[in-house]
């Protein structure tokens, strides 16, 4: 090993919680060091956000064009080459990997390539390509996740002969479509998994063990999902549970438990994710993890020992890009001498599905039990003239408040760009609006954001377009 090297601060971990980080600390003058054993971007840029997202995008301009005529455009015939698909969404990758590494670097941030392993609490060894000594007065863990695997049916490894049984990361280098696919697991990476390749004409068969589809989401949001899924003729199947899978010469057998087994081409085990705390020495510097090697943190992002912090999944707060690059600067904030603190009241959270689905704050269930006087107010896109001009009518936007204050709790939107629409509502229960505030702003005209000023304005009971409520 080389002379041990010093740094004000030591990342380990280049994901999106990692580098953000990484560059804060830089930002604030301080000399920052970034380790990574894999890819810059970590989970969010090679096998999470971004390739899904560049896959689902394919799927949108298909849907768009089966629809041509609806607008008055014909065209011929329509043909899908997955292939160049996949081609395209390595070369996104790629082009953004390649930004970010330049992105970094123009920080001053050193970017050290090699697995970490604490051998004290301020002392890093690194091995791989780059073998040395860190250094650290601070240090900020940002490990990242992994998918989970499951014993009774193990994923295929990357690239085996005969690979049928897909994890979400490996299920991203396929270059082949099956015709069936059975997807275990019906939370938001099962569903966008199932939305994607039912779109691309995949018979998709989804499992859950749960009585609904994304429950976490809770009932309404399940409902419009689930009928959405079977008009695409998704085969939803829930409260089963799966006791393993076996491979056929034609593909894969699934066994339900008091069930007839499922036929398939190919198996996606989309369960969920696990954290990666293992293999760092954190034994070494006293960093203690729970029973599920979680990282536990405070509202400062620091462990159990001064100096030493953790940002991003392997904290086990929320799996989310967005709020492990909000951790990361919380974390490099406080590790340079600054004062943050992380707040969880207002994380919007986003399924890609199609219809895509987004939510911030409290649901009107949530509200009711925390004890607030709750009103709400639902508008359907169907009577939005932006929504129809574009043919894009699926769906709501729905606003929760306390009737006392007028503040805003929560909102949901399902439909056509309710990941960005959320953006809006995010911003205003963040910082305690009131639902005054959103019925004062002038919204402009068609655009899909009236559907919030209409929720807003019916949570209020002043609907202008929409009939007002029957008074009991």
């Amino acid at each position: 090993m080389a002379e041990k090297q010093y740094y004000d601060l030591i990342v380990i971990g280049a994901g999106t919680g990692g580098y953000v980080a990484a560059i804060k600390g830089a930002q604030l003058g301080k000399k920052v060091a970034l380790i990574e054993k894999g890819d810059l971007g970590g989970t969010c840029l090679n096998v999470g956000c971004i390739p899904t997202k560049t896959m689902i995008a394919n799927s949108h301009i298909l849907e768009k064009i089966k629809h041509a005529a609806d607008f008055g455009i014909t065209i011929g015939s329509i043909s899908i080459d997955y292939a160049k698909m996949k081609e395209r969404k390595d070369g996104v990758i790629s082009k953004i990997r390649k930004g970010l590494e330049g992105l970094i670097k123009s920080h001053g941030v050193t970017i050290v390539r090699g697995a970490a392993e604490f051998t004290g609490p301020k002392e890093i060894k690194v091995k791989g390509q780059d073998n040395v000594m860190l250094q650290g007065e601070n240090i900020i863990i940002a490990s990242g996740s992994e998918p989970m695997d499951v014993k009774a049916f193990p994923c295929d490894p990357y690239g085996s002969i005969g690979q049928k049984i897909y994890n979400s990361t490996t299920i991203l280098e396929m270059t082949e479509l099956p015709k069936t696919l059975a997807i275990i697991g019906g939370g938001y990476i099962g569903c966008e998994f199932a939305s994607l390749y039912a779109e691309l004409g995949v018979k998709v068969i989804l499992l859950e063990a749960l009585p609904m589809i994304v429950s976490l989401q809770g009932k309404a949001i399940s409902d419009i999902l689930t009928a959405a899924f079977k008009k695409k003729g998704i085969d939803i199947q829930t409260g089963v549970m799966v006791e393993g899978i076996d491979k056929t010469g034609s593909g894969v057998s699934i066994r339900v438990k008091d069930k007839s087994p499922i036929e398939a081409d190919a198996a996606l085990v989309a369960i969920g994710r696990k954290v990666v705390s293992q293999g760092m020495g954190l034994q070494n510097a006293g960093v203690l993890i729970s029973d599920r090697g979680v990282i536990e943190v405070g509202d400062k992002m620091e462990t159990n020992v001064p100096g030493i912090y953790a940002v991003g999944d392997v904290t086990g707060k929320l799996m989310l890009a967005h709020v492990a690059a909000h951790q990361g600067i919380t974390a490099a904030i406080n590790a340079t001498g600054g004062e943050a603190v992380m707040h969880y009241n207002a994380v919007p959270a986003v399924i890609f599905t199609s219809p895509e689905i987004a939510m911030v704050g409290l649901t009107q269930e949530e509200a009711i039990e925390k004890g607030y006087t709750v009103g709400t107010g639902k508008f359907p896109f169907q009577v939005l003239g932006k929504s129809i001009a574009t043919m894009d009518t699926e769906g709501f936007s729905q606003v929760v408040i306390d009737k006392k204050t007028g503040q805003i709790l929560g909102a949901q939107v399902v439909g056509y760009e309710a990941a960005s629409l959320i953006a809006e509502m995010t911003l205003a229960i963040a910082n305690e609006l009131t639902i005054g505030c959103l019925t004062d702003t002038i919204h402009a005209h068609p655009t899909l954001p009236e559907a919030l000023l209409e929720a807003g304005l019916m949570a209020m009971d002043m609907p202008l377009h929409m009939p007002p409520k029957v008074k009991k």
